[in-house]
């Protein structure tokens, strides 16, 4: 039976509990901001950047307008664009498809490994042609891709390696951040992410400086002042008070993730046996992913009990409408598309509490 011993909603994510954990930082950070009068590319942005740069370990960290702003900067700094073919994963959010088109390249699917959900590296080699000029991988979920694999396939083929690092913040890979294996790591700051801002924000990461410096120049309308403009940049700066709030925000992050991580484990152990299939890993568990068939249904189910899910992601970007006039070529990606049929996200945050975390255990169990 359905536990209603609670009648308070367990909610997929309340991101006012995150603020008020830290709201005397955030107030602080705001009066800084006010105080000092400055609000585009000051001293806050400069702090957060280097203060990320050093979180992820790379060289650079360039804070832009939002993690799209993020993925199509690298590509347009690398000059990738019309007649370009750029691999990417088919199971990911839209957003990674949409900054190759924006630039004028051309996105070429590959199907995830259905263990991890990621871009498999063993079906890239297939993908690559002597139009492709870069692999775009993903830490679905969190959970780094195989970037050893995938930098050792690029360095074959002379392509460029680039991460959408959206949702990894603090996902590493054999004790380093996920993020530096490649050439340029987008991330987003979207208030969701592991690290929110409180309205749209990103950065590129980088090792490479000419490549941070082209960024730089490219989110300030290809301007080095105001009368040298070098190149047609666009406006793509993320603002001092998202800068201030991430500062305050960042030296909690580690503490979060291991939360998230406590509660991953013990839904992998917990829910061990169920009729339903559990992410294999969970790298920084920015989500908790199950696969069931009953999908609906269960969602359904949990929604009589009060608790919230979400559903990443229902269209694949290959079957959206954005997509239409190229499904002929796109195809049938069949492992993709099972995934969008069967994926449900549980609750998982650090402010989520362990008689929350037990009531959602219980649900899933009743269900089955």
């Amino acid at each position: 039976m359905i536990d209603s011993s609670s009648s308070e909603q367990v909610p997929f994510l309340d991101l006012s509990r995150e603020t008020a954990a830290v709201r005397e930082e955030l107030d602080a950070a705001a009066a800084r901001v006010l105080d000092r009068g400055w609000y585009l590319l000051g001293p806050e942005q400069e702090a957060f950047d280097q203060a990320f740069a050093k979180y992820t370990g790379g060289a650079y960290s360039v804070g832009v307008a939002s993690g799209l702003a993020a993925l199509e900067l690298i590509l347009e700094a690398h000059d990738i664009g019309k007649g370009d073919e750029v691999i990417v994963p088919a199971n990911t959010y839209i957003a990674t498809w949409i900054a190759i088109t924006r630039c004028g390249a051309m996105p070429v699917p590959v199907e995830p490994d259905p263990a991890t959900r990621n871009i498999d590296a063993a079906r890239v080699g297939e993908a690559i042609t002597p139009r492709t000029r870069a692999i775009m991988a993903v830490h679905l979920y969190g959970e780094a891709a195989d970037m050893v694999a995938l930098r050792r396939l690029a360095d074959r083929h002379g392509l460029k390696l680039f991460v959408d690092a959206a949702q990894s913040a603090g996902a590493e890979i054999d004790g380093s951040r996920a993020a530096t294996i490649g050439d340029a790591a987008a991330f987003s700051f979207y208030p969701t992410k592991n690290l929110g801002a409180l309205a749209d924000a990103g950065a590129v990461v980088t090792d490479d400086a000419e490549l941070a410096e082209r960024v730089r120049l490219l989110r300030n309308y290809g301007m080095r002042s105001r009368t040298d403009h070098p190149e047609i940049g666009t406006n793509a700066r993320m603002d001092e008070l998202s800068a201030a709030f991430l500062s305050a925000k960042l030296g909690h992050l580690d503490d979060w993730n291991a939360r998230r991580a406590e509660i991953g484990g013990r839904y992998l152990a917990e829910l061990a046996g169920s009729d339903l299939t559990l992410p294999a890993g969970g790298g920084c568990w920015h989500l908790f992913v199950i696969q069931v068939e009953d999908r609906d249904q269960l969602a359904s189910h949990l929604g009589e009990a009060a608790i919230q899910t979400a559903i990443h992601y229902p269209v694949p970007p290959h079957l959206s409408d954005a997509y239409a006039g190229e499904r002929e070529r796109l195809g049938a990606l069949p492992i993709t598309e099972q995934l969008a049929r069967t994926a449900l996200s549980l609750p998982i945050s650090p402010f989520h509490s362990d008689a929350e975390i037990a009531r959602v255990i219980s649900a899933v169990r009743d269900f089955f």
